[in-house]
């Protein structure tokens, strides 16, 4: 029977520490890319892909993810006497009616693996999806977004499907890497998996990014795997799990990512992402024409 994808999981329990001191009292998730946070580019990616109940797995002072998505009476109130119409319209967008949130606490920072595992009650016995809001992801101009590019894969193929890229091979350390037959279509039937291997080990240079369509047995071989890398509960070993059993596909997206887990990656993307910014892209553009970058130094 064809199961249909309706369910994401967003882990956004991390503490941020590379974007010190931003993230000492707020999230990183809700770091700012031109007017939207992250957390709010994955959730509309997900929407777009016709997932409707997005649960979050939070940690501490994580309140104000929950309180972005939540209804704003008093701003909705003000700007409905005020007249502001388009303004109330964005704020009423950030969480459509149709879409529900739901939350869970990850009360110790075991790993990607183990927040996921934290769903796992809210999910239940259905595919779900896994984004990684660190991880912006744009589908190419005009074309559909990354997820939605996946679920079209899951909805033929009834198969996990995990978002990879080539990286160089002196990065493949800092992701989950992936070999196997390719099958056509951009798909890689996966035969192996290995998590932040050195590169001298690695099986190629396929890693995967931050977004995953999973079935629910994927619960089980976490649990399974027990610790792994760094003394962290891995989704890459429970997913390496999944192969002996199911066929687990790597899909080469068409789109972008933009690393903003790094200071460098998220600068790119708040540069690229407000060149093609309705408001502002036209002003911004010229700026940066003007702009000497030579006279910059370092400080």
């Amino acid at each position: 029977m064809t199961k249909a994808l309706t369910k994401a999981v967003f882990p956004v329990a991390g503490m941020g520490t590379r974007f010190l001191p931003a993230t000492k009292a707020s999230p990183k998730e809700m770091l700012t890319v031109v007017d939207k946070p992250l957390i709010q580019y994955a959730v509309e990616e997900a929407y777009e892909a016709g997932i409707r109940e997005m649960i979050f797995v939070t940690g501490r002072s994580k309140r104000a993810i929950e309180d972005h998505f939540d209804m704003a009476y008093e701003l909705e109130t003000e700007l409905e006497a005020a007249g502001k119409q388009a303004l109330l319209d964005i704020v009423r967008s950030v969480q459509p009616d149709d879409m529900q949130c739901v939350y869970v606490r990850q009360a110790r920072a075991l790993g990607l693996g183990h927040a996921v595992l934290c769903a796992e009650h809210l999910v239940g016995d259905e595919p779900f999806a896994v984004l990684l809001a660190d991880d912006l992801m744009r589908g190419k101009p005009g074309g559909p977004g990354v997820l939605k590019q996946m679920a079209e894969v899951f909805a033929r193929t009834q198969s996990s499907v995990l978002a990879v890229q080539e990286v160089p091979l002196e990065h493949v350390h800092r992701y989950g890497v992936v070999a196997g037959k390719d099958i056509g279509n951009g798909l890689v039937d996966i035969q192996q998996m290995v998590e932040k291997p050195k590169a001298e080990v690695a099986p190629s240079r396929t890693t995967v990014a931050g977004r995953y369509i999973l079935t629910p047995a994927v619960f089980e071989r976490i649990r399974a795997g027990g610790r792994g890398v760094q003394g962290e509960i891995q989704l890459t070993d429970g997913i390496a799990g999944l192969l002996a059993t199911e066929k687990v596909l790597a899909y080469s997206y068409e789109g972008k990512r933009y690393d903003c887990g790094s200071k460098v990656g998220f600068l790119q993307a708040s540069v690229e992402l407000a060149l093609q910014h309705a408001e502002v892209g036209a002003e911004f553009r010229d700026y940066l024409k003007q702009l000497n970058v030579a006279s910059f130094n370092v400080a």
